[in-house]
């Protein structure tokens, strides 16, 4: 049987990079509030462990997104299927990513797909042309983490 999995990034301010993440893939960030208030209420959870972000709970430098049509947890909120998890560290990032995701657009929307993530905060770094294999754009997110769109 296969493992469940997820992919963590660590960042410097989660729900921010979530947010850009869950626009970039078309994902959802998931809502945890039901999860966080069922833990406040039974003491599980300390007040300073919670933030709000963009009005709602948060776990304090944690925000997650999921494919929209996988399955969810409808008590907590977390996902079941695809997802990616944003946790906050402490120290910046200083070196090149050993891991990165690779976004393919459409057959001829690669123009349109590295447009519409520059405007949700994403950079271009270069581009990579293979000849007749085709190019491709190194970009960057916006808390400078590599990915690549062809």
């Amino acid at each position: 049987m296969a493992l469940h999995w997820k992919l963590v990034v660590d960042t410097r301010d989660a729900p921010a990079l979530a947010d850009f993440w869950a626009a970039a893939l078309e994902y959802e960030v998931e809502d945890q509030d039901s999860l966080i208030e069922h833990l406040l209420a039974t003491g599980r959870l300390p007040e300073d462990a919670v933030a709000e972000h963009r009005g709602r709970r948060i776990f304090c430098g944690h925000a997650a997104i999921r494919h929209p049509e996988d399955p969810f947890d409808e008590t907590t909120g977390v996902g079941l299927g695809r997802r990616v998890l944003f946790q906050d560290v402490p120290e910046a990032k200083t070196a090149k990513n050993r891991l990165h995701l690779d976004l393919h657009a459409a057959p001829g929307g690669l123009d349109a797909l590295v447009t519409r993530l520059e405007t949700l905060g994403a950079t271009r770094l270069h581009e990579v042309d293979k000849g007749p294999a085709g190019h491709w754009w190194v970009m960057q997110d916006p808390e400078g983490n590599e990915f690549c769109v062809a």
